[in-house]
Order: structure tokens, then C-alpha cells, then sequence
């Protein structure tokens, strides 16, 4: 009777110390789920690991999955991580529109959803925007155009260059660009070498979507380098030497600036140019330096993961994240804070670029 009872009181404290030790081991909950394009760009490796340090300083439990360039994966990457249990999605979509039925998913999940960086379009399942004022990143482009035209010269080569048409973002730089350029357009200051539908717009200040798409269609370089090369090889094929000499690019991104750039540079018509660019890449700080580019806009994507992070805990614990802004994104306007911006030029990249701890002095050469 003795060892029956010894032998129970023996099983029941392997149950409980079982049911003690399945309890440590149960899987912490994910609070915040992270999606982004890709991880085979620098700038997105990056992000991910300033998500994750911060969010676990702060006491919460993150993780980022990529979409590597594919809807359909970033759909499933939702999906996944709704199923983990998360709170707040934060989302950098691959396609604005295609996007919007992985929101649709978490929002019917009770998830908050936070667009990075990229404005999911034609849902009201956003409640959050985290980005930089991308239509000041344009006007910025164009300002530095005009200002490096010399005063009351009229027919100054203007070559167009857009991000990709499926990214809303392409449509807020180059409508920001246009808001600057087109005046001078419109007097003969410019003249637009590599888009007949911009020409054909010159005159009108405020264009409709569907008349920057048809703008954008042409110039498009799907935020693709090799695209971005190969269309203006054909751009400088198409035009004679007139349309060459002093050149003024207005460049999307850091990535096309330095591909567009190459190409202008081996024509041996072309004898100057000044082209645009943004996101302060590590190559382009050098081109810069160098004299290859003429400017970047540096937005500082520190503090835009900064400004993400603190909308999801502010959602986390219950209350709502700043407002200064709202972007229509087809179906709401959605609340936002826009981050500033910096503009980087020879004169100052050691100042914004080295003294601002953004990059370390050594990654350049010729400061």
C-alpha cells in the first residue's frame, strides 16, 4: 500500500512538473509582425535590425518577414504572422494596391496596420502611415535643377525619370518634382527631351493620376538599375546631339541615379550634366564626392523606423500615434506624421553625411 501510494505521489509530480515545463517552453507570443520588400537590399537588412533592437529594448516581441518582390508572398508573410497572434502589423508594401487585401486580412483580425515607408492604396484597412514627405523629396529634386540653371537661359535639356508606377510613392516624388518643373517648362527654360505625353502636359500645373501614369509610364525605371541604364542608353540613342551638351536629370532614386549617371557620362556628347537622386547610399555619398552625382535627399531612416516603432507601442498600449498629415490613398485619408528630409550635396555630404553618425568616415575615399 505503501509503495502504491509512493508510486502515484511519484506520478503526479511528474504531470505537474510536466505541465510546468510545456509552459516554459510554449512559444512567446509575436506582439508586432514586420513585412518588407526584400532582403537582398542593403537599406532593408538594415531596417530590420533597427525594428528588432528597438522593439526589444522597449519590451516587446517582434518579427520581420521579407516579400522578395512577390504580392502573393507578402499576402502569406501576413497571414503567417496573424496567425502568431500579432497586434500591430507595420508593412512596406511590394504593390500599394495589390497590398490591400493582406491589410484587409489583419485589419478583420483586429490587427492595427501600419504602412511603411509606402502608402497601401484603395483600402480603408490602414490606420497608420510612417514616411518621409515624399512630395518634398520631388519639389527638392527640382528646386536643385532650377537652381543650377543658369539665370535666363531658355532651352536647357530636361530628361525625366520615374520610380515604379506601382508604388505610390512614384506618383508623390514626381508630382513634388513637377510642382517645380513645370513652370519652367511651360516658359522654356526646360525643354523635356524623353516623354512626349510631358510635353504634351507642359502647361497644365495640377495633373491628374492618369496623366502622371502616362508621364510615368515612359520615364519609368521600376526602381530597377539595369532598367533604369538601358533606358537612358535608348533616351540619348533616340535624340541628337542638341539635346545633349549640359543635361539636367531629375534621377529617382540613389540606385537609377548611379545607373542613368554611367550612361550619360559615356556619351561623348553629353559634356555636363546634374542629376538628382535620394536615400544617401553608401555609393552615391561617393559618386557625390567624386562629382559623378550631384545631390541625394537623405532621409534618415533612422528616425523613420523610429516614428513606426513608436506609432505600434502607442497602439500596443492602447492610445493613438501622432498626426500632423493625411495621404487620400484611394479610399480614406490616413493619418500620418511625415518625416523630414535633408538635402546632400558636395558642400555639406561631411556635415549631414560623416558628422551626423549616419555613415562612418571610412566607408569614403577623398573627403
Amino acid at each position: 500500500m505503501k509503495l502504491r501510494k509512493a508510486l502515484l505521489i511519484f506520478a503526479l509530480i511528474l504531470i505537474v512538473f510536466s505541465m510546468v515545463f510545456t509552459g516554459c517552453q510554449k512559444k512567446e507570443q509575436t506582439q508586432v509582425g514586420i513585412v518588407l520588400p526584400t532582403k537582398d537590399e542593403p537599406r532593408w537588412i538594415q531596417d530590420q535590425q533597427r525594428f528588432l533592437d528597438a522593439l526589444k529594448s522597449a519590451g516587446f516581441s517582434a518579427k520581420v518577414l521579407f516579400s522578395q518582390g512577390d504580392s502573393a508572398k507578402e499576402k502569406a508573410n501576413v497571414e503567417a504572422l496573424v496567425a502568431e497572434g500579432i497586434k500591430v502589423l507595420i508593412i512596406c508594401p511590394q504593390d500599394g494596391t495589390a497590398a490591400a487585401s493582406a491589410a484587409e486580412l489583419a485589419h478583420k483580425a483586429g490587427v492595427k496596420v501600419i504602412s511603411y515607408d509606402r502608402l497601401i492604396r484603395d483600402t480603408d484597412a490602414v490606420d497608420y502611415y510612417v514616411t518621409f514627405d515624399s512630395f518634398q523629396v520631388g519639389a527638392a529634386w527640382g528646386e536643385y535643377l532650377v537652381s543650377q540653371v543658369p539665370a535666363g537661359t531658355k532651352g536647357n535639356n530636361l530628361y525625366l525619370y520615374a520610380g515604379a508606377a506601382s508604388d505610390n510613392n512614384s506618383f508623390l516624388f514626381f508630382e513634388g518634382a513637377w510642382s517645380v518643373l513645370q513652370p519652367k517648362i511651360a516658359d522654356g527654360t526646360f525643354v523635356v527631351r524623353n516623354s512626349d505625353k510631358a510635353i504634351a502636359l507642359k502647361d497644365k500645373a495640377n495633373l491628374t493620376r492618369d496623366e502622371m501614369a502616362q508621364i510615368i509610364g515612359q520615364v519609368t525605371t521600376n526602381w530597377n538599375f539595369n532598367d533604369a541604364k538601358s533606358k537612358a542608353e535608348a533616351n540619348l540613342t533616340a535624340v541628337d546631339a542638341k539635346a545633349k551638351g549640359t543635361v539636367y536629370i531629375c534621377a529617382p532614386n540613389d540606385g537609377t541615379a548611379r545607373a542613368i549617371a554611367d550612361a550619360f557620362a559615356a556619351d561623348k556628347d553629353v559634356k555636363k550634366y546634374y542629376i538628382t537622386g535620394q536615400d544617401a547610399e553608401i555609393a552615391s555619398i561617393q559618386y557625390i564626392i567624386d562629382g559623378k552625382q550631384s545631390m541625394t535627399v537623405l532621409k534618415d531612416v533612422r528616425i523613420l523606423v523610429k516614428d513606426a516603432i513608436d506609432a505600434a507601442i502607442a497602439y500596443l498600449k492602447g492610445s493613438e500615434p501622432p498626426v500632423t498629415k493625411t495621404y487620400n490613398n484611394g479610399k480614406k485619408d490616413v493619418p500620418a506624421k511625415p518625416t523630414p528630409i535633408i538635402i546632400v550635396t558636395q558642400d555639406n555630404v561631411k556635415k549631414e553625411i560623416i558628422d551626423s553618425g549616419y555613415w562612418p568616415a571610412d566607408k569614403f575615399t577623398g573627403l
